[in-house]
């Protein structure tokens, strides 16, 4: 079945992972994840500066599961309870062909494989659950890890495109066939 039936949410698992849910308890780990300077630094958002900030922001994120606006997982080690990163679908097209991924990782555990693990996944569930032909990324220029990372997952960059395209900011995109 496609389409964009988020309930009950999907949770996904992989050899290493558990995509799930953010929950109230994970209030302490978001705020550490958006208010970490190096995980900001290439994010056009402003970072977190309390619990309370990261409380409104993960009712938010579930009001916009619950309205099918988006799909926003937490990335959990399957040996911890802890979220160590998020991944999300969001910016769907009207006829839910195409979506943008989003994702990020706390510093102590990138470079380990598993920002490629999750995205593989969401990839595969965008594609086989919801009915997506194409997902784009949005990576800073100077992201040299996310732009290795997408390029090594088939994603190709795109041109610029109208004058309201961001300097700053590379579009890469995945087709599906």
């Amino acid at each position: 079945m496609t389409g964009k039936n988020f309930t009950p949410f999907p949770v996904l698992k992989t050899e290493r992972l558990t995509l799930r849910q953010l929950i109230s308890s994970d209030d302490k780990e978001i705020f550490a994840l958006r208010s970490d300077d190096n995980v900001n630094k290439f994010l056009d958002r402003k970072p977190s500066k309390s619990i309370d900030d990261a409380k409104k922001f993960i009712q938010t994120i579930n009001e916009n599961i619950q309205r099918k606006d988006s799909l926003y997982w937490a990335i959990i080690l399957n040996d911890t309870d802890k979220l160590i990163g998020t991944i999300c679908l969001f910016d769907f097209s009207n006829d839910n062909l195409k979506a943008e991924i989003g994702y990020e990782l706390l510093p102590d555990f990138q470079r380990k494989g598993i920002m490629q693990e999750a995205i593989l996944k969401v990839i595969d569930f965008g594609i086989q659950h919801i009915g997506l032909n194409s997902i784009e990324a949005y990576t800073h220029r100077e992201n040299q890890g996310s732009t290795r990372l997408l390029e090594k997952l088939n994603f190709k960059r795109q041109a610029p495109s109208g004058d309201n395209s961001d300097k700053d900011f590379i579009v890469f995109k995945l087709s599906k066939n």
